[in-house]
């Protein structure tokens, strides 16, 4: 039986590439355009991760391939927006994958504090 996004696990699809979870984790927060997208990932990473147009349109090409990601219908008022923009949200398999890789790099933390790799964080 093919798979359908239905069907996927979202383990198929891990490990995500880290440019593809910060789109995907941005995308959770609501819809976005590319340049919205840009944005919110250098803020969100304290200017470290800085994507250029044609990076970022790949990643989101493969993420709409896959299922993660779906072109938006909804627009803003049209006097608040560029008629050219398209607007990107999370699909129901997208945001199983993005809550798998959490899950995954969580572990993968946890594992780091246990061999004394980094110091646990403290209990909040």
């Amino acid at each position: 039986m093919p798979k359908t996004p239905q069907t996927s696990p979202p383990e198929d699809f891990l490990p995500l590439k880290p440019v593809e979870f910060l789109i995907l984790m941005t995308v959770a927060a609501g819809e976005r355009h590319g340049y919205g997208i840009m944005l919110d990932i250098a803020e969100r990473t304290g200017g470290s991760v800085r994507l250029e147009a044609g990076g970022l349109y790949r990643s989101i090409r493969r993420l709409l391939a896959d299922k993660l990601l779906t072109e938006s219908m909804r627009r803003p008022a049209a006097d608040l927006d560029d008629e050219r923009r398209r607007y990107y949200a999370l699909s129901p398999l997208g945001k199983r994958v993005v809550a798998a890789e959490a899950l995954r790099l969580r572990a993968l933390v946890r594992e780091a504090e246990a061999c004394r790799i980094i110091d646990p964080e403290p209990a909040r």
